[in-house]
């Protein structure tokens, strides 16, 4: 215990305990969660493995009230491809990279504020959205979708309109990855990514979209575990005060709280250790560390909150620093209380977001073709499934199949991964209209040459694109820019013809 650290006080151990927020198993918060909460702790996160259904969401975060009534309840639900409130089915409204494509910025605000009004109804203050990264680099392997394009321009009008619409639903916006993660070829929950170029070039790319966020009032900041040489050439941004004050602070003129990516990730924790990152970030000027994703228990918090204590009573973290970061927190929390109170009424329906439905239909783009359209029998539909990504979540479905089969029975399927695809993928289809399902085609070579194969034996087949359309392919080529369940629909009434 922090107490037992020589020259620490219960009053520093509730402080260390005010900036953390951790993750935790289980749809009921467990004993040892209620019991900080008593003791400082300021802030929770919830991920899919805490969500059985809105009913349950909502007793869950209303026990975390009862235990301290300013309790921030953090989620990271991008309302896309990353889902945390409709994982066991898909997301019901679209994702940033549809928003993009469709470049509504009225239809972005309402889609957020659609969400944050979801989110507050259910207890949740604080949510790790938008992305804000600039999706420059196509061959990126954690961003894609979850951007709003590859334009910053774009990505900066839809991160403001979404941080104005979460906020005015009664939850604080989160924008991230701070100062971007879009242009780079390695997922920091692995190793540590490089973003290259000169400050110029981050000023007219990645950080144009952090500016916009930070004018439209964005409550929070999510710093990137990047290694960006213009600005630090030594320190990942999590850890540099040159990016964190230097930047984010005093340039770009932020006051809201800076909260890690979560400090488990190896592109911190491999180098600096898992309690020196939490340690250095906020030494560095991040106010709450994420935890929990991967490190949920007891011991895990435990050994962050030690580590920050005796950080302070051995000179390596002022204790003023640590205050700061604290009264950050709880301001943050007051600003939700407030929000929360002043939240408009939720009326949501059995099947999730009809404003989202509405937003993936007009997302739907017909890239190549469309003669094959609509389908004119009940098709044999052939998914091919990347390999899973944590970032996403690997518990929620996606597929165009499911619908499909809603709309016109007698639809069949098949899915494939990479080394398990026959050598005709299309088996079965014969006499049959065909589908072709991918995500991200352009990315996965034997993806692609799954496709090509097919589309040589079948090129009156339809490819159904769920990810970035940067490789258009097939006769009749459809893009949803997204695989939540909204675009899957979205892309089934257009096949079905019942649009």
């Amino acid at each position: 215990m922090s107490e037992r650290i020589v020259g620490a006080s219960p009053d520093l151990a509730a402080l260390a305990a005010a900036v953390l927020q951790p993750g935790f198993v289980g749809t009921t918060p467990p004993p040892w969660i209620c019991r900080w909460l008593g003791e400082g702790l300021g802030s929770v996160v919830l991920f899919a493995r805490n969500v059985v259904d809105h009913e349950q969401l909502a007793a869950l975060t209303a026990t975390l009230r009862a235990e301290r009534a300013d309790v921030i309840v953090a989620i990271d639900e991008e309302a896309g491809d990353v889902t945390r409130i409709e994982s066991a089915r898909g997301s019901s409204r679209p994702g940033n990279f549809a928003l993009g494509a469709v470049d509504d910025e009225v239809l972005t605000e309402e889609v957020a504020r659609d969400l944050g009004t979801e989110l507050a109804a259910l207890g949740v203050t604080l949510d790790y959205a938008p992305d804000a990264d600039v999706n420059s680099n196509p061959a990126n392997p954690v961003i894609g979708v979850r951007s709003f394009g590859p334009d910053p321009a774009l990505v900066a009008r839809h991160t403001a309109a979404w941080v104005r619409g979460l906020q005015s639903g009664g939850v604080a916006a989160c924008a991230k990855h701070f100062p971007g993660h879009g242009d780079t070829r390695v997922d920091s929950h692995h190793d540590l990514p490089r973003i290259g170029g000169d400050r110029a070039r981050l000023d007219a790319v990645e950080l144009a979209p952090f500016r916009a966020a930070v004018a439209a009032g964005v409550q929070a900041v999510m710093t990137g575990h990047l290694l960006v040489p213009a600005l630090d050439p030594e320190l990942p941004a999590t850890l540099s005060p040159r990016i964190l004050g230097g930047l984010l602070r005093d340039e770009l003129g932020f006051q809201g709280v800076v909260v890690t990516d979560a400090v488990e990730m190896r592109a911190v924790a491999d180098r600096y250790g898992f309690a020196g990152a939490a340690v250095r970030a906020l030494a560095a000027g991040a106010d709450a560390i994420c935890v929990g994703g991967e490190r949920a228990t007891e011991a895990d918090a435990a050994q962050l909150r030690d580590a920050i204590v005796a950080a302070v009573v051995a000179g390596k973290l002022p204790e003023e620093r640590l205050a700061e970061a604290a009264k950050r927190v709880g301001q943050l929390a007051a600003w939700s209380v407030t929000a929360r109170a002043h939240r408009p009424a939720v009326v949501r329906g059995g099947d999730g977001s009809a404003v989202g439905l509405a937003a993936a239909r007009r997302a739907l783009r017909i890239a190549a073709g469309s003669g094959g359209l609509p389908l004119a029998a009940p098709a044999h539909v052939v998914e091919f499934a990347p390999p899973r990504n944590i970032a996403i979540g690997e518990e929620t479905p996606w597929g165009i199949a499911a619908p499909l089969a809603g709309l016109v029975p007698g639809t069949t399927t098949a899915r494939y991964a990479e080394g398990d695809v026959p050598a005709d993928p299309a088996a079965g289809s014969a006499g049959r209209p065909l589908v072709l399902v991918v995500r991200d085609l352009h990315r996965h070579e034997w993806m692609r040459a799954a496709v090509s194969r097919t589309l040589a034996a079948r090129p009156d087949a339809v490819v159904v694109e769920l990810g970035v359309p940067e490789l258009v392919t097939g006769a009749v080529h459809v893009a949803t820019h997204g695989a939540t369940r909204a675009a899957a629909r979205a892309a089934a009434e257009l096949l079905a013809g019942t649009r």
